[in-house]
């Protein structure tokens, strides 16, 4: 999308991204279904080996799942404000707001080509805004892009959990001089969605190959399958609704 489409989605907003009903970018309903009240601990069955500790904002599912994809592939780029404010509800969902150095979010790369497609690079734009969003509430925290992809990776669509591990094995790697943009702070690895977990146990795999994962490491999403969220995982957003 260009400048002049994303001004066109702020001043002239059409039907909600998340119901086609209501009117605006996102309707107040489909925002609340963002509001991370519901964060949990999220594990894929089967897991695969090395995946880190995640959260997730929400199910994926009706609203939730409409607005990550207008947001990832027709551009919605409006929509990053309310999906950052999400993906910043499930960092907090781990239970400690950094050390020091704050929280170091790093965002899983997507493939060059699919950042050509879409205009741009959708965990990052999230991220971005999820840092924006921690900093407004008095949280140290910063994007630190230091993965990439360093061998082409076929579409996961349509693949299987063993699949998408085979496909995405040895795929990522850290940016020469990335470790040392990781400083202190408490890294978590981030994305829009978890399904198999694979991208985020590559992710993590591809850090502790550089000496750069910490132990404790952790991830967030913004979304997971409804079905992977953990029973009694209760989180501080969720006690925080009950008071």
């Amino acid at each position: 999308m260009g400048f002049w489409g994303e001004v066109g989605g702020l001043v002239l907003p059409g039907e909600c991204a998340g119901c086609g009903v209501g009117r605006g970018v996102l309707c107040a309903g489909c925002g609340e279904g963002l509001s991370g009240v519901g964060a949990g601990v999220v594990r894929p069955r089967p897991g695969p080996p090395g995946l880190p500790v995640v959260h997730a904002a929400a199910g994926y599912a009706e609203g939730v799942r409409a607005v990550l994809l207008a947001h990832k592939e027709r551009g919605a780029l409006p929509l990053a404000r309310a999906l950052g404010g999400a993906l910043a509800a499930a960092v907090l969902a781990g239970g400690d707001e950094g050390d020091r150095g704050g929280l170091v979010l790093v965002p899983v790369p997507s493939a060059r080509r699919q950042v050509r497609a879409r205009g741009h690079d959708p965990a990052r734009r999230i991220a971005l805004a999820a840092s924006a969003r921690l900093r407004r509430a008095g949280i140290p925290a910063r994007v630190a892009p230091v993965l990439r992809q360093r061998r082409y990776v076929a579409d996961q669509a349509g693949l299987g959990a063993r699949q998408r591990r085979e496909n995405l094995a040895g795929a990522l790697e850290v940016r020469p001089g990335g470790v040392r943009l990781l400083g202190a702070g408490r890294t978590v690895l981030v994305d829009d969605l978890i399904t198999t977990g694979a991208t985020l146990a590559e992710a993590a795999r591809a850090l502790a190959a550089a000496d750069g994962c910490p132990a404790g490491l952790r991830a967030a999403v913004v979304a997971a399958p409804v079905d992977s969220f953990e029973r009694g995982s209760a989180t501080r957003t969720e006690q925080k609704s009950r008071e």
